[in-house]
């Protein structure tokens, strides 16, 4: 068993870290031209040093390997995977990477925690149906897990502080969990958890509109493919309800990501073609400010991360409720803010039919 006290001193210890190794590489991104060249997709209008995700990776690693008393066989595996992932970014960062290039680095790392890690998906428990052996299936499920959530963060990678503060409440919501409704085992995953959130925590002072350091690809997939890890620690044998949590607490990258695809597939475009119509776009076209819709799109992480946590607390059919609750409400609010086209609204459209039958006038008795 732990000792919070250290616990809780190895995460302020890595805040100050990544503070001070943060402040240090800004200095060095610009003396190397590591930076961030403003085009047509951009937000900024600002040459800015990038990749500060290496200040991130450094300060987590240095935790987890010197600080804390974690099994180093526990932590290697993961590092080589996020290594692999992190050097996969820091070159696209710099000589722009063709989505396949990246999808493949992203798979290899994958691969390195399937294999000498075992973090897979095993068997799903299915009510009413009985537990499913993933079997020879199992790699490609894990795979692609691990390679939907490293693409949703980066693709939410759009704002100052964005990506890095959605990213924080999420862990923070997968480290509760884990630390106070899963095992021993899933514990010691739930303090690592918590270091990577201070050491993001670090790095978001630096982020945060006006930023002065981005992410770069190399910090967005690093923290999305630790993300996808430390979801599947506790699915090695899933259930219907552990398989939601994390796309629940993942909510605003899934559902950019998700209702990206359906509008490139709908536009009749190709999935991997950039555009500038993700969440953070729809609602900076509403009149929102940078920071006022950085802040909003927090809001509503809060609410899938809530929203996470009462699952804990609930029946099977209540489970299902909220499911269902969680569908409509994401439906609601991507046909309110326009993500897959002004004219593509049918739940408003069937709302707005179905109060105009309840409110036309009944003819008059006579």
């Amino acid at each position: 068993m732990y000792d919070m006290y250290l616990v809780l001193l190895v995460c302020i210890a890595t805040v100050i870290l990544s503070m001070i190794l943060t402040a240090v590489y800004k200095r060095v991104a610009m003396k190397f031209n590591w930076v961030d060249v403003p085009d047509a997709r951009r937000v900024h209008n600002k040459i800015m040093p990038t990749m500060g995700g290496i200040a991130i990776f450094i300060a987590f690693y240095f935790a987890l390997f010197i600080l804390l008393p974690i099994p180093t066989s526990l932590i290697l595996p993961i590092f080589l995977g996020s290594l692999i992932v992190l050097l996969t970014g820091c070159i696209d960062d710099l000589k722009n990477l063709t989505p396949l290039l990246k999808v493949i680095g992203i798979l290899l790392g994958a691969l390195v925690v399937y294999y000498f890690g075992g973090i897979s998906l095993e068997t799903m428990t299915l009510p009413l149906f009985g537990t499913l052996e993933f079997g020879s299936w199992s790699l490609p499920f894990t795979l692609l897990w691990i390679l939907g959530f490293t693409n949703a963060v980066n693709l939410i990678d759009g704002l100052d502080g964005l990506a890095s503060g959605v990213s924080i409440i999420a862990l923070t919501t997968m480290g509760i969990i884990g630390f106070f409704f899963l095992t021993i085992q899933e514990v010691s995953i739930s303090i690592m958890i918590f270091v990577l959130v201070a050491a993001i925590a670090g790095f978001l002072p630096y982020n945060f509109h006006p930023a002065s350091l981005f992410l770069g690809d190399t910090g967005a997939l690093f923290i999305g493919f630790m993300i996808g890890i430390f979801s599947l620690q506790g699915l090695k044998n899933a259930t219907l309800i552990s398989l939601v949590l994390p796309v629940v607490i993942l909510g605003i990258p899934v559902t950019d990501t998700l209702f990206a695809m359906i509008r490139r597939k709908m536009n009749r475009q190709s999935i991997s073609v950039a555009d500038k119509n993700h969440i953070h776009h729809r609602l900076m076209s509403l009149g929102l400010s940078h920071r006022q819709t950085v802040l909003a799109i927090y809001s509503v992480s809060a609410i899938f991360s809530i929203i996470a946590l009462l699952y804990n607390f609930s029946t099977f059919w209540g489970s299902i409720l909220l499911t269902i609750s969680v569908f409509v409400g994401v439906e609601l609010f991507v046909e309110i803010i326009g993500l897959v086209g002004a004219d593509r609204r049918p739940l408003l459209k069937s709302i707005r039919e179905f109060g105009y039958k309840l409110n036309k006038k009944k003819p008059d008795d006579k």
